[in-house]
């Protein structure tokens, strides 16, 4: 009996460590960011970048009423989004790159709560993410709608309901995403609130909402990563603009 125990443990610690094994294979098989965007770290005439957890793009000689925070997509590293969030701050706007446990937002869906108590200077708030960040980051949303201005969606969907609320949603993907699921977007489409802007990005694909190079599976872009950064942040800036209006 011992012996067949014996065997039993051996065989649980083999199977643990192979899971132990994989685990760390998959967290580190990520995307890393490219030298340009490790570029858009560095603080220049118009952002001053802080370094920690979060990363924080601030707009210079302005004081910023609106913040933005940022759930990079799953096992992509954070940094990869600078060019963005650094083009963002330009704008005016307080930006804060959260770094996610292991790279995936699902471990750390409520981030964004300790960003927005630590900075009470900040009048108004919206939660934004990319792929799998954009959809914790709708999770997050709808147990914090009236703390926020609103949520904005890059090639991403939410699987949390946000139809009964009156929570402003901008959802942005690129006509040449083969990564985004459109079945997935059709069937939870309903799950926003009916008002909300659904923008395609002609040309656009996945991975160019930031910069980490081509992703396994994605579309070919007809534009360049500069382009359809250009076109994201220009219509970002329409939608809080119009949450300004409407307010």
């Amino acid at each position: 009996m011992k012996a067949v125990w014996k065997k039993i443990l051996s065989g649980m610690v083999i199977i643990f460590f192979i899971f132990i094994g994989l685990f760390a294979w998959y967290i580190n098989d990520d995307y890393d960011a490219t030298d340009e965007a490790l570029i858009a770290l560095e603080s220049n005439e118009k952002v001053t970048v802080f370094e920690g957890d979060p990363l924080r793009f601030y707009p210079k000689n302005e004081e910023a009423e609106i913040g933005i925070i940022f759930y990079p997509g799953g096992k992509v590293e954070e940094e990869a989004y600078a060019p963005l969030m650094q083009s963002l701050a330009e704008e005016g706007y307080a930006v804060f790159l959260a770094d996610m446990p292991f790279g995936l937002a699902v471990f750390d869906i409520n981030a964004a709560e300790s960003i927005m108590a630590e900075h009470p200077e900040i009048s108004q708030w919206y939660v934004a993410g990319h792929s799998l960040g954009g959809s914790m980051a709708a999770i997050f949303a709808s147990n914090a709608v009236e703390e926020l201005a609103g949520l904005i969606l890059l090639a991403s969907y939410s699987t949390a309901d946000l139809s009964q609320t009156h929570l402003p949603v901008l959802s942005l993907y690129g006509s040449e995403d083969h990564v985004l699921n459109q079945e997935k977007v059709e069937e939870y489409r309903s799950k926003l609130p009916e008002n909300h802007d659904e923008i395609i990005i002609a040309g656009g694909n996945h991975a160019q909402f930031g910069n980490y190079g081509i992703q396994k599976g994605d579309g070919e872009s007809l534009i360049s990563a500069e382009e359809q950064q250009r076109i994201t942040v220009q219509e970002i800036i329409q939608f809080i603009n119009e949450q300004k209006t409407n307010h």
